[in-house]
């Protein structure tokens, strides 16, 4: 088989490189947050190169987007794309349909397990909470694999539904007014965010999915009753997460049927990542819904789907049919294992940085300024757990549920 032009789609056989790269791009974001730019950029208020820093490595406290915030949607998204190439290699293996539909069953309960067991670290009990992640990823996980064999129309039928559904829950449901002591409900010191007229269905711990997460939460063992979550985020989220992961699903059946039939879907994606941008801008500014990460609105689902469309189409055409890789290689090696790298990035950040300092001091870590020492200690840290899995790379091992 001859080498592939620059300028021509991957063969049938070769892995599509690109999935890989916005995976590994997705973790390497998740690590810059040990860098603790958002709080060390409070020290250079006049700084503009601080401040765009601290904006995207933390999160909009509620209306828009940074890069921080499209972490999250990109991982659900890729979870439908990888879903496409998971089932087909499966199947091509001779797994009987059964196999294949338990393998799922048991990715769905692990992840979810996986999420509540990240959120519970150095607590005393079990945080029951289905807001994190992973979990919401497991959540929506079968509905998505039930797609995977469904054609198209099946799929945007579907989308469409689920979405329709999510935003009259949160439409029809009444307005909640103001809570007579809002810090008793969570609601950030100083909070400025809350919308007035149709929006203000979506306002922060004031919403349905607020109101059923004050049922449901409180019928697991707590430390403390809960009343609502600091960030805003709800159980009911997962519903809409299976939109992003459809949008995933349907670019991962692109890439595979273009990929086998020797095109380009770079178009394809492109067009569909411009639709969903503009369509999430008229559902915002026309008044339908407001684009809200935290709640996870039909409004966030095209936006964040547009942008992973559009980053997928543009490594797609630089990985893939360029063949322009030796720049992706530190984010290959922690695509290809993204989820030993999530467990390390929340189980050990803080504890390794803890022993960084003891064993080291501080005053080494002071090298450019005690108000960058955040940013020393969090790049060590990021670098370590790159290294191992860089060792797990090199010795072909691939941590996957």
């Amino acid at each position: 088989m001859s080498t592939p032009q620059a300028t021509t789609p991957p063969a049938a056989a070769q892995r599509i490189g690109s999935i890989d790269v916005y995976r590994g791009i997705v973790m390497f974001l998740l690590g810059l947050r040990l860098l603790e730019f958002d709080e060390v950029a409070k020290h250079f208020p006049n700084s503009a190169v601080w401040q765009f820093l601290g904006h995207h490595s933390s999160h909009i406290p509620w209306v828009g987007c940074s890069l921080n915030d499209l972490i999250h949607p990109s991982f659900a998204y890729l979870t439908g794309a990888s879903l496409v190439f998971s089932v087909s290699s499966r199947t091509k293996q001779g797994q009987t349909q059964w196999h294949v539909v338990l393998h799922a069953l048991w990715r769905a309960v692990a992840l979810i397990f996986l999420g509540i067991f990240l959120r519970s670290v150095d607590r005393d009990a079990t945080h029951w909470t289905f807001d994190e992640t992973l979990t919401q990823t497991g959540m929506g996980y079968m509905a998505v694999f039930a797609l995977a064999y469904c054609g198209t129309r099946t799929r945007w039928i579907w989308f469409s539904i689920i979405l329709i559904s999510y935003w009259l829950l949160y439409a029809l449901y009444p307005v909640i007014p103001p809570h007579a002591s809002s810090m008793d409900f969570n609601t950030p010191e100083g909070w400025q965010h809350d919308f007035s007229g149709f929006f203000a269905h979506w306002n922060h711990n004031r919403n349905v999915g607020w109101q059923f997460d004050t049922w449901l939460l409180n019928q697991f063992p707590r430390e403390t009753p809960y009343v609502g979550y600091l960030g805003g985020y709800t159980t009911l989220n997962f519903i809409p997460t299976i939109c992003t992961m459809i949008l995933g699903l349907t670019a991962g059946t692109w890439l595979k049927q273009a990929n086998k039939q020797g095109l380009s879907p770079v178009k394809t994606l492109a067009i569909a990542g411009g639709a969903c941008l503009t369509f999430s801008f008229i559902l915002h500014l026309g008044g339908i819904c407001p684009i809200v990460k935290r709640l996870w609105t039909p409004a966030w689902v095209f936006f964040s789907g547009g942008c992973s469309l559009l980053i997928l189409a543009a490594l797609y055409q630089i990985i893939d049919i360029r063949q322009w890789r030796r720049w992706s290689f530190v984010f290959v090696v922690l695509g290809m294992n993204s989820l030993a790298f999530y467990v390390m990035r929340h189980t050990l950040d803080i504890w390794f940085s803890e022993t960084l300092q003891k064993h080291f001091g501080t005053r080494v870590f002071d090298v450019f300024s005690p108000e960058l020492r955040p940013v020393t200690i969090g790049a060590c840290t990021f670098l370590v757990f790159w290294l191992v899995t860089l060792w797990l790379y090199r010795r072909k091992i691939f941590i996957r549920l």
